[in-house]
């Protein structure tokens, strides 16, 4: 896997939401860096996309309360552990679960494996809260993918919270998920 600057040179065979990720960024001046690879479905598929960006990838969970009429999508560091019991006292409320794939694709038209906070830009309605560990911002860069899971992309982090969030209407909520436990002896 080579990194790329910015779009690929021929969009010919790539979905539209994928499309419009980069006419998105390129519409904001934000400068990316671009793998394509095999579908990654797993944390630990996204290891090797890793090294090649020079960014971890964010973990991302479409998460939604027990009467499925609130919906979060979590960002966190790929190592970190998804503690429900923190976040949900953290966000103030109760019975957080695992949203269901239909709602991803209406409200982020984006499906399982290819969760990616620039989904947010399908979200004209506002109906997913963006929750943000706060690990997640201490790094320069962040990876993430363009709404689809067989390519990858490297932003600066300021970049995405100072211009990509505002620019999708969106707010971010800072939360505080405890750090994974180290291993034992």
């Amino acid at each position: 896997m080579k990194p790329e600057t910015g779009r690929p040179a021929c969009c010919a065979g790539r979905l539209e939401k994928e499309i419009r990720v980069y006419d998105l960024l390129d519409a904001l001046g934000i400068t990316y860096q671009r793998v394509d690879h095999e579908a990654a479905m797993t944390m630990a598929a996204c290891a090797a996309i890793d090294a090649a960006l020079g960014a971890a990838m964010c973990k991302n969970l479409f998460l939604c309360n027990r009467q499925c009429t609130a919906f979060y999508l979590l960002l966190l560091p790929g190592d970190k552990p998804f503690k429900t019991g923190v976040l949900s006292r953290q966000i103030g409320s109760s019975r957080l679960s695992f949203a269901g794939a239909e709602y991803m694709e209406e409200y982020l038209d984006i499906t399982p494996g290819s969760l990616s906070i620039l989904g947010l830009m399908n979200d004209a309605e506002h109906r997913v809260q963006l929750l943000i560990d706060e690990d997640v911002l201490k790094g320069e860069y962040i990876g993430c993918h363009p709404c689809v899971n067989t390519s990858s992309l490297r932003l600066r982090t300021a970049d995405l919270v100072e211009r990509i969030i505002p620019a999708m209407g969106h707010e971010m909520r800072i939360v505080t998920l405890p750090a994974p436990e180290p291993e034992g002896d």
